[in-house]
């Protein structure tokens, strides 16, 4: 156990996963949050971080690619994250939140819909469906396409991507992604319904962060279509969008995101930061529960 001279307390946890847990010391709140990464599948220990000097007890953890785990975004249960939250609540948090960015809010939009203890669903780059695995399987295997996720040993209804999309960079350059989706979309479009993640059936309040620049996928369109579902049924929903933000927002104390060869994001790194800027007071927020709107 670490304590910084931030008065963060850190705890590095090897089981039942690998992960940090940082709390503020002394404890001044009862906020909890579950902090995800995407695709990366790194743990988010400087977000962790960032949390937890603003009261917040937060955890991040690896949820695949580590020991004992798929290889890939690939049937993960839905369980890992509960167990989580489980963790979260045996640590003092008595509201939890789960913050989740791109396949990491998915898993979040997901696990709140599934386990009515989740009191705050945070979404940044979100999509409004499940889609199928990014990576091997248990099994090694990439195709055929399976769910990324399973509930109760149950693989959850998916969307498989089209293969046959080619992207428009050269060789060599970073590519954006985001046509692939929308072209498996298209493709499967008798398989949408099924894979819609029915956040009107979630308990938690819910925040959606996405910039119209996403290159990605549409993670704006898919924020407005959670968001319209939510409405429809009579729940809230705060979505906080700028048009020329990419897919990876950073929040106040966060520098930019690194450069990637394999992949274009899109945005800028001041668009970016000017959306994560604009989510922040919300997210802490919900996650303190001081209900300003």
């Amino acid at each position: 156990m670490t304590t910084h001279a931030t008065d963060v307390i850190e705890r590095d946890l090897t089981e039942p996963w690998q992960g940090i847990l940082a709390a503020p010391a002394p404890r001044r709140g009862r906020a909890g949050a579950l902090v995800l990464a995407g695709s990366s599948g790194r743990v988010e220990r400087d977000r962790v971080r960032l949390l937890a000097r603003q009261g917040v007890t937060a955890l991040s953890i690896r949820w695949f690619g580590g020991p004992g785990q798929s290889p890939g975004i690939c049937e993960i249960p839905l369980e890992t994250f509960t167990t989580a939250v489980d963790l979260l609540r045996a640590n003092g948090a008595e509201r939890v939140g789960i913050l989740g960015t791109s396949k990491g809010a998915e898993a979040a939009l997901l696990t709140a819909v599934h386990d009515p203890r989740v009191d705050v669903a945070v979404a940044l780059s979100p999509t409004s469906r499940v889609w199928c695995n990014v990576g091997p399987g248990p099994d090694g295997a990439t195709h055929p396409y399976r769910s990324s996720w399973t509930w109760r040993r149950q693989p959850l209804p998916f969307v498989p991507l089209d293969d046959s999309w080619t992207p428009a960079e050269p060789d060599g350059d970073p590519v954006a992604i985001r046509g692939w989706y929308e072209l498996s979309e298209r493709t499967h479009a008798d398989r949408l319904a099924a894979a819609d993640i029915p956040v009107e059936r979630a308990r938690a309040e819910l925040l959606l962060v996405a910039g119209g620049d996403d290159a990605m996928w549409p993670s704006l369109p898919f924020a407005e279509r959670l968001a319209a579902r939510r409405r429809a049924a009579g729940a809230t929903v705060r979505l906080i969008a700028r048009p020329d933000a990419g897919h990876r927002p950073r929040l106040p104390g966060e520098g930019p995101a690194p450069a990637s060869s394999q992949f274009r994001y899109g945005g800028t790194p001041e668009a970016d930061a000017l959306l994560g800027a604009a989510a922040w007071p919300h997210l802490l927020d919900l996650l303190h529960g001081t209900g300003a709107q």
